[in-house]
C-alpha cells in the first residue's frame, strides 16, 4: 500500500483531513486520488457475483445520495471515487470548503467529461487571488497531463488580475516550476524592475529562471539605469548571470571593465570577456601573459593561467612551466591543466608533482600523465596503491596503472580488493572478475595464474 492508500484508510476511519493531508504537497493530493480506489475500504475482496461494497462504503454513499452532512474527510473520499457519477455528485457539495479545492482541482483533469465540467465551473468560482496562490503547485503538475490545461489557464488569468503584493510570494516558491511560471507572468506583464529581475538572475538556483531574468533584464535596462543591474549581474555567484552582465557591458558603453572578468574562475565569464574586448579593439592574450610572466606572485589567479592557455599558443608554454612551483596550489594545478591545452608535455617534469600535496595538483598531473602512462615505472605505481598513502595518490596511481593494461592492470586491481575505499574495490573487483572470464587463454604464464587465483580467492 502506497501512501496514497495509508491516506484514504486514515480518512475512512475519521481522521480529520488537515491531519492527513495538512503539507500543501501536490504529490500528496495526487496519491490520494490514486490511493483511494487501491484500498479495502473501498473495494473488500469479491465474493462470487459482482462486486461488494464495503460497510463504510455503503454509508458514504447513501449519506451523499440522501444530501446527509458530510465532513471534509468522508468528502475527500467521495471526490476520488471510481464511480464517475459518485464524483459528480460530490462536486455539488464543495462549495465553501477551501480544504477540498486541490481534489476539485485534480477532478479538472477526470476523464469523464461531466465530471470535468462541473469541477472547471466550481474551480472556477473559487479561485481568486487569495486561493491561487496555495493551489499554483498543483495547478502546474496536473498541466502536463492531458486536460490539464484549464486549470493552469485559469490561474494564468486570475494571477494577471491579482495585485502584485498578493503574487510575490510564488516568485519565492520552494517550487522550481512555480517559480518559473511566476517569473514568465512578471515579465510579460512588466511587473518587475530591471534591478528586481537581475537580482533574481543573480540569486535563484533555477538556470531557467535565471536565464529568463537575466535576458528580461538587459532587454529593459538602459545606460541611465545600468548601476543597479550591472552590480547584481557581475556580483552574482553563479556564472550564467555573470556572463550575461559581462556580455552586457559592450552594449552599455563599459567594454573595458571586461578586462576585470579575465581571470574568472568560469570558462563562459572568461569568454564573454575576452569577445567584449575583441569587440573593442583590445586583444586579451598580451594581459594573460603580463600577469602569468609573474611567476613569483602569490596574488596571480588560477584563472589568468587558464585564460593563457585557451587563447594562447604552444610558444606560451614558457610561461606556464615555471608555474608548476607556485606556491598557490589554484594555480600549480591551472598550469599543468593549461599544458595539457596546449598539448605540451614532458613526462619528467610533470612526474613529480604526483608527490605534489595538493590533490588538484595530483589529479591535473595524472591526466597530462595517461597518454605515456606506459613509460611509467608500473613498481613504482603500484607502491603508491598501499592503504597508508591518501586517497588521491592511490587513485591516481590506479589510473596510470590502468591505462598500462594487460598483466600491470591485473597485478594493481588485484592489489586493490583489500583497499580500504568501497569505489577503488569496486572499480579493481571488476578488472579481476573480467579477467577471471578471459585468463584462461593466458594462464601459461605464471604471474597471471598466480594473480587470477589469488584474485578469485579474495573475491570469494
Amino acid at each position: 500500500m502506497g501512501d496514497g492508500g495509508a491516506a484514504a484508510l486514515r480518512l475512512a476511519e475519521g481522521t480529520a483531513l488537515p491531519d492527513v493531508l495538512g503539507t500543501g504537497d501536490p504529490a500528496a493530493w495526487l496519491e490520494l486520488d490514486e490511493g483511494v480506489r487501491a484500498v479495502e475500504w473501498y473495494r473488500p475482496p469479491a465474493t462470487g457475483v459482482g462486486r461488494r461494497r464495503s460497510a463504510d462504503e455503503r454509508a458514504l454513499l447513501t449519506a451523499l445520495a440522501a444530501g446527509d452532512p458530510l465532513d471534509d474527510a468522508r468528502l475527500a473520499l467521495a471526490l476520488c471515487h471510481r464511480d464517475g457519477r459518485v464524483r459528480h455528485r460530490a462536486l455539488d457539495r464543495v462549495t465553501g470548503r477551501p480544504a477540498l479545492l486541490p481534489l476539485v482541482v485534480v477532478r479538472c483533469a477526470d476523464w469523464a467529461e461531466p465530471v470535468r465540467a462541473r469541477a472547471r465551473a466550481r474551480l472556477t468560482e473559487a479561485l481568486d487571488a487569495g486561493t491561487a496562490v496555495p493551489l499554483a503547485p498543483l495547478i502546474l503538475r496536473l498541466a502536463d497531463r492531458h486536460r490539464g490545461d484549464f486549470a493552469r489557464d485559469l490561474l494564468d488569468g486570475v494571477l494577471r488580475r491579482a495585485p502584485r503584493e498578493r503574487t510575490a510570494p510564488l516568485l519565492a516558491s520552494d517550487d522550481r516550476a512555480v517559480r518559473r511560471f511566476a517569473y514568465r507572468l512578471a515579465v510579460e506583464e512588466g511587473s518587475l524592475s530591471p534591478a528586481g529581475l537581475a537580482r533574481a538572475a543573480a540569486h535563484d538556483d533555477d538556470t531557467v529562471v535565471r536565464a529568463l531574468c537575466s535576458d528580461a533584464a538587459l532587454a529593459a535596462v538602459t545606460p541611465a539605469t545600468a548601476a543597479p543591474v550591472l552590480h547584481a549581474l557581475l556580483g552574482a555567484r553563479n556564472p550564467q548571470a555573470r556572463s550575461a552582465g559581462v556580455t552586457a557591458l559592450r552594449r552599455l558603453g563599459r567594454p573595458e571593465r571586461a578586462a576585470d572578468f579575465l581571470a574568472d574562475r568560469s570558462a563562459l565569464v572568461r569568454a564573454c570577456a575576452r569577445y567584449v574586448l575583441r569587440q573593442h579593439g583590445t586583444d586579451p592574450l598580451p594581459w594573460y601573459r603580463e600577469r602569468c610572466a609573474r611567476a613569483a606572485d602569490p596574488a596571480l589567479p588560477p584563472g589568468a593561467v587558464t585564460g593563457l592557455a585557451e587563447c594562447g599558443t604552444r610558444a606560451d608554454a614558457a610561461l606556464l612551466w615555471p608555474l608548476l612551483d607556485h606556491p598557490a596550489p589554484g594555480v600549480r594545478a591551472r598550469a599543468v591543466a593549461g599544458l595539457r591545452t596546449l598539448d605540451v608535455t614532458d613526462v619528467r617534469r610533470v612526474r613529480r608533482l604526483l608527490d605534489d600535496p595538493a590533490p588538484g595538483v595530483v589529479r591535473e598531473a595524472t591526466l597530462a600523465l595517461l597518454p605515456s602512462a606506459a613509460g611509467l615505472p608500473d613498481e613504482e605505481l603500484v607502491r603508491r596503491l598501499d592503504p597508508a598513502r591518501p586517497r588521491w595518490e592511490r587513485v591516481s596511481a590506479w589510473r596510470l596503472l590502468w591505462a598500462h593494461g594487460g598483466v600491470v592492470r591485473l597485478r594493481a586491481a588485484v592489489a586493490l580488493l583489500g583497499d580500504p575505499d568501497e569505489r577503488l574495490r569496486t572499480r579493481a573487483a571488476s578488472v579481476v572478475r573480467d579477467a577471471l572470464r578471459w585468463g584462461a587463454r593466458t594462464r601459461s604464464e605464471p604471474e597471471v595464474a598466480r594473480l587470477l587465483a589469488r584474485g578469485r580467492a579474495l573475491l570469494g
